[in-house]
């Protein structure tokens, strides 16, 4: 098989504060993160950033420029900047980063859906913050705004004017036929790094049923052009992204999409899950793609090439 691809996503907007000591907030404490993540193995950081007074998402420039900056002077990691942000936010704010850097990847939502968070709520006594509680109970009447307009914003902006590419998000099965439809239009082009998302409540359960499933549309629509990834929500992250590296596939960890790293055992660090999957699919006989190999496999653009 081939060399495999670790993606770390080091903190997201989905977790808030009160979940764990241990999420990333402040520029410095994120940059940490990912320096650490791709000293352990991760050749691409998915990145968001944050308030650094209470950790709510944010879609600062500044505070972008300040974690691509810092671990652009550590490592040579791929930076791959969200363009989702959070379902909270319009696509203006949610292009603010990438805009200012012109990222060698970013990220693309291949579609609207609901994002249900709310069910955390319960789970919590107290919040550290205030935004923190309404934020996740919000989600119960949220619809995460990707019409095909949003998406042809991005690939014009991003895409054409600078030179991006992206990781396509699917979180269901008709996100993989709007990459389709993308393609006949001739608005993307191959290689296409496509992120299957799993256990997402509104989006495809995580099921192994749903993985192949997946797998076998993209074969069917994409033929040899494509490379695919897998995350998982919570529980499912490491039995998912363990079933994508047996088929051939590619893996997502970090504290974006769970914060344990055992059955009720809070992750100390990105790093922490990065070193975890790369021992198993390291024992499934894969070996690790370098930046500089990741850059050859997705056609990246290069990191000169970026504003930051």
């Amino acid at each position: 098989m081939s060399k495999i691809i670790i993606t770390c996503a080091v903190t997201g907007s989905v977790h808030t504060p009160t979940m764990t000591p241990y999420l990333p907030i402040t520029p410095r404490e994120i940059a940490r993160e990912g320096i650490d993540a791709s000293a352990a193995g991760a050749s691409i950081l998915h990145l968001h950033a944050r308030d650094p007074d209470d950790g709510r998402p944010s879609s600062d420039p500044a505070l972008f420029m300040d974690i691509l900056t810092r671990i652009k002077s550590e490592c040579g990691a791929i930076c791959n900047v969200t363009t989702g942000g959070s379902a909270i936010m319009n696509l203006d704010d949610r292009l603010a980063g990438a805009r200012a850097v012109s990222p060698e990847m970013c990220s693309l939502n291949l579609g609207s859906m609901n994002f249900g968070l709310f069910g955390a709520v319960d789970r919590y006594d107290q919040f550290k913050h205030p935004w923190e509680k309404p934020f996740l109970e919000g989600t119960r009447d949220l619809v995460f705004k990707n019409t095909f307009a949003d998406m042809e914003q991005v690939f014009d902006e991003l895409g054409k004017a600078n030179g991006t590419r992206f990781e396509f998000e699917c979180y269901d099965v008709g996100h993989l036929y709007t990459l389709a439809h993308f393609v006949d239009k001739g608005q993307v082009k191959p290689p296409f790094f496509i992120q299957f998302v799993f256990g997402i409540l509104g989006g495809i359960g995580a099921d192994i049923d749903n993985l192949t499933h997946m797998r076998h549309i993209a074969d069917k629509l994409f033929g040899g052009e494509f490379l695919f990834s897998v995350l998982a929500a919570g529980r499912h992250q490491i039995p998912m992204t363990t079933a994508a590296a047996a088929m051939g596939g590619h893996v997502r960890v970090g504290l974006e999409d769970s914060i344990h790293i055992a059955r009720g055992e809070l992750a100390k660090s990105n790093a922490d899950q990065v070193t975890k999957i790369r021992g198993i699919v390291e024992s499934l006989g894969r070996e690790i793609a370098t930046p500089a190999e990741v850059r050859q496999m997705l056609n990246l653009k290069g990191a000169d090439n970026t504003r930051f």
